[in-house]
């Protein structure tokens, strides 16, 4: 199970790029960081979601010879279900240019996964996303993996019940929280090919 709690502050209001994709850029010092992260979003027609995952899993080598899958996960609840989550890393703006224009010119990608699935989509979100300083991603000692670890959604609300009564949690709050531009949760399941559970 996956929580992920996303918190974004942004000098630059997430804009529409075409119909039904949006994405939001970082600005500011982290941007020099090179390595970054790109949360993508696909929300999916109900009736296709199964369809769209086992396509996937059948070409998922096909994505990952451009570029690391860091996971891959389909939401259980947080907003609108029907809709898969996953995580690509990429060393910097320009080798994540690379990859798209090699995806473009692959035509076993372009022809098993991209164009029978784009029916399948009914919205994209993309986001790019640092590490936090003190943070390092790295595989889990159980096959049970989050942003925010829980063993459980029960274990998930315990630990948020005991952090609200931790004084330390609740000024780092209160400090922060000017910051915040917006806040999304979302339970997570990984899929069977995601490299982190």
């Amino acid at each position: 199970m996956l929580t992920v709690r996303s918190g974004l502050t942004r000098a630059l209001a997430a804009r529409m790029l075409a119909p039904q994709v949006c994405s939001s850029f970082a600005t500011g010092p982290r941007q020099y960081d090179g390595t970054f992260y790109e949360f993508r979003t696909y929300y999916l027609k109900p009736s296709k979601m199964n369809e769209f995952l086992e396509n996937f899993k059948k070409n998922v080598h096909l994505r990952t010879a451009h570029s690391e899958l860091v996971g891959y996960w389909s939401v259980e609840f947080g907003g609108r279900v029907n809709k898969v989550f996953h995580i690509w890393k990429y060393d910097n703006f320009a080798h994540r240019t690379k990859v798209r224009q090699a995806l473009a010119k692959d035509k076993e990608w372009q022809e098993q996964f991209l164009i029978p699935n784009l029916a399948l989509i009914d919205k994209q979100e993309n986001e790019i996303t640092y590490l936090v300083p003190w943070c390092k991603l790295e595989k889990p000692p159980k096959e049970v993996h989050v942003l925010w670890w829980n063993e459980s959604a029960d274990s998930r609300a315990a630990g948020r019940h005991r952090s609200h009564e931790d004084p330390r949690v609740v000024a780092a709050v209160r400090e922060s929280v000017n910051f915040l531009e917006s806040q999304q949760n979302m339970l997570l399941i990984p899929t069977s090919f995601s490299p982190l559970k």
